[in-house]
């Protein structure tokens, strides 16, 4: 018998894997029928819930794996949700309670030939596995190249507290549990091909306190020291790219303001990129010849496919979702007007995103030194506070927030503008859109490096204070969207 096969009960004598699970088939579908609605608390199960509807939009392609009852697959409103359990008795109340739903017995170790999935989730279910890494190995044969796999386990610091009770019958089936930490986690996903994309911790309170259980789980669970103590790690991963995907069509989008003495350089020193590049101009209101000079040029450069939309709105924001409404491109990249970035660096960001880098590349203006005239001291000391500020709300690194050139796959954007309503248009930048939304999505948000030059030609549409103060209530929007939900 191999390692892998082999279990040490409490006397130190070995058991087999089948033994194992057979004993924990018969846990199951005991508790299924005795215990019922009651054998997980439903404080605990709601909190859950909660966050899983957060981060998985619905009208996806949902697999549970370790479905129980069903409850938690349910409440993603998934456009096709599949169930699976080893426990017949949980089956049969799956299919029950939730008959719109598909569920099926099965082992998590050897999971049955099924249709890619968007998401896949492991809700507890690590603590449970024989062989975790196995487990994943079939998660990541089921789940679609650009799919997620959603999951939480529980933090070892609650093992002596959960193992008494455990002891008592009061929670769970007395077998043995895996206490995996966050870095075991990660190391397995690694292991087989995933990327983590974040991590964090969720649940403080697990039943239910008036007041102090939403103050725990709501705000608290989000600080430090405290979240350290929180019952449930969640961690969101992707499949690690295998190769590069074929050569892709780019729209290059320019929102254009007063900037008439840029626009030729725009078609000179852009480089063509992917199987085909195309221009998208969106002129907002200029008072110079900004408008004019775009028709000219485009007359005289005929082999570039370009065009012209003219601002309805107001703000540069609204200029880039005109741009991105128009583009017909598979790759959407944002090319400030003032050439402040250079457009020769857009290669950088379209190689980043077809080799799976990243799904969301965020150029970064803070890492080379800058021209002596590019950003000004207080907006300099602006852009650090906002970026330690936004990495540790959307729980990923962002060193710049306010870069222009942002580059990502039109079918995420796709994503991101169709559940716009969660933030409403709040945001005149444009930046904070796509960095929201890209977070709620789970986007893999990659920085970028590029040099940041000084303005040639006319002056910033940057109102320093006003501005600042528009990003504090950003600062403040987000944490209540996306940290303390």
């Amino acid at each position: 018998m191999t390692s892998a096969a082999k279990h040490l009960l409490p006397h130190g004598e070995l058991r087999s894997e089948q033994l194992y699970t057979a004993e924990r088939v018969a846990h199951w579908d005991a508790l299924a029928t005795a215990f019922g609605p009651r054998f997980w608390p439903r404080a605990y199960r709601r909190c859950l819930q909660r966050v899983y509807q957060h981060v998985i939009a619905p009208g996806q392609r949902v697999l549970e794996i370790g479905c129980g009852r069903g409850d938690l697959l349910a409440s993603l409103s998934p456009a096709v949700g599949f169930g699976i359990d080893f426990s017949p008795g949980m089956i049969d109340r799956a299919k029950r309670r939730h008959p719109h739903l598909t569920f099926l017995t099965a082992d998590a170790h050897r999971l049955p030939i099924l249709k890619p999935f968007d998401v896949v989730v492991l809700s507890d279910l690590v603590n449970d596995l024989w062989d975790v890494q196995e487990a994943l190995v079939q998660v990541r044969r089921v789940l679609r190249p650009r799919g997620r796999l959603v999951l939480n386990h529980y933090s070892r610091l609650w093992q002596l507290p959960l193992s008494l009770v455990r002891a008592l019958r009061l929670v769970d089936p007395c077998l043995p549990q895996n206490w995996l930490a966050t870095e075991d986690v990660a190391n397995l996903l690694h292991l087989t091909e995933f990327e983590v994309i974040r991590h964090w911790q969720e649940v403080l309170c697990p039943v239910r306190v008036p007041v102090v259980a939403p103050l725990c789980n709501r705000f608290l669970s989000k600080l430090w020291p405290f979240r350290y103590l929180a019952l449930a790690n969640f961690v969101i991963a992707r499949p690690a790219p295998s190769a590069a995907v074929p050569a892709p069509k780019i729209s290059v989008i320019v929102p254009a303001r007063n900037e008439s003495g840029n626009i030729r350089a725009i078609f000179q020193r852009t480089p063509r990129m992917g199987r085909e590049t195309e221009f998208i101009f969106v002129e907002g209101h200029s008072t110079d010849d900004t408008l004019a000079r775009i028709e000219s040029e485009m007359r005289a450069h005929p082999q570039v496919r370009s065009f012209l939309f003219r601002q309805t709105g107001k703000g540069k924001g609204d200029a880039v979702r005109l741009g991105f409404g128009k583009a017909t491109g598979d790759v959407l990249i944002i090319l400030d007007a003032d050439l402040t970035v250079p457009p020769e660096d857009l290669p950088r960001f379209v190689e980043a995103l077809v080799r799976g880098k990243g799904d969301f590349i965020n150029g970064v203006r803070l890492v080379y030194p800058m021209e002596r005239q590019a950003m000004r001291f207080l907006n300099l000391l602006g852009n650090k506070f906002f970026s330690l500020a936004f990495s540790w709300l959307l729980g990923q690194p962002i060193k710049d927030t306010l870069c222009g050139t942002k580059a990502l796959w039109k079918q995420d954007y796709d994503r991101i503008a169709t559940n716009r309503a969660y933030f409403g248009d709040f945001d005149p930048f444009g930046d904070f859109d796509l960095l929201f939304g890209g977070a709620k999505q789970t986007l893999k948000i990659v920085d970028l490096p590029i040099r940041y030059r000084e303005r040639k030609y006319g002056t910033t549409n940057i109102q320093r204070w006003w501005h600042g103060f528009l990003l504090l209530r950003m600062v403040l929007f987000a944490a209540r969207s996306l940290k303390f939900v």
